[in-house]
């Protein structure tokens, strides 16, 4: 698994959760995690979430990180939503290990009762995609200014959770590897 942390600023509009993204965008074939800063405004066309779609809910943000994940050796909606929370799970240890209280509900974050973060899990005939965006600034949600990080330390997440995502899954993979089945001597 690659892990890509963008250094330009790119918006999200929903597009970049498409399969092959990454191999489109940056010759990326392997399973990914690409990290990048910028804006959020999801456009209808790309809204997978069909709850939002339904009650017209906008997902919008001046300023986030961004993690756009694909695995392609499964297309299980059941265990990418396993992963999207394990994802969400690493970002919120990461948080507390730097003295930021934060709660986690499903694949959400919160920090003072404020949504911290949006996200969405699902699958094509190929892959299995994530897409996990966290307000860096924002005049309404929860934010990581808010929450008393400075800009060098909330672009540092970046690496820091890709890289632990990046180990989580290999680390899985190995257990998988030694691990015998049952009923097998």
């Amino acid at each position: 698994m690659e892990a890509y942390v963008m250094d330009k600023r790119i918006d999200y509009d929903g597009s970049q959760i498409s399969s092959l993204w990454a191999y489109s965008a940056f010759g990326i074939q392997s399973d990914s995690i690409i990290a990048f800063r910028g804006a959020c405004d999801v456009f209808p066309e790309h809204m997978i979430d069909l709850e939002d779609r339904r009650q017209n809910e906008s997902i919008e943000s001046p300023d986030m990180l961004h993690f756009i994940v694909e695995h392609f050796d499964s297309t299980d909606l059941k265990l990418v939503y396993a992963r999207q929370r394990l994802l969400a799970t690493i970002f919120a240890s990461v948080l507390t290990d730097k003295g930021i209280a934060v709660e986690r509900k499903g694949d959400d974050l919160f920090v003072d009762g404020k949504k911290l973060s949006v996200s969405i899990a699902s699958t094509s005939a190929i892959s299995q995609k994530i897409h996990f965006g966290v307000n860096v600034s924002h005049d309404f949600y929860g934010n990581l200014k808010d929450a008393g990080m400075t800009e060098k330390q909330a672009v540092n997440l970046m690496d820091v959770v890709s890289k632990k995502y990046v180990f989580e899954i290999e680390d899985i993979e190995a257990d998988l590897r030694k691990s015998r089945q049952l009923g097998v001597f």
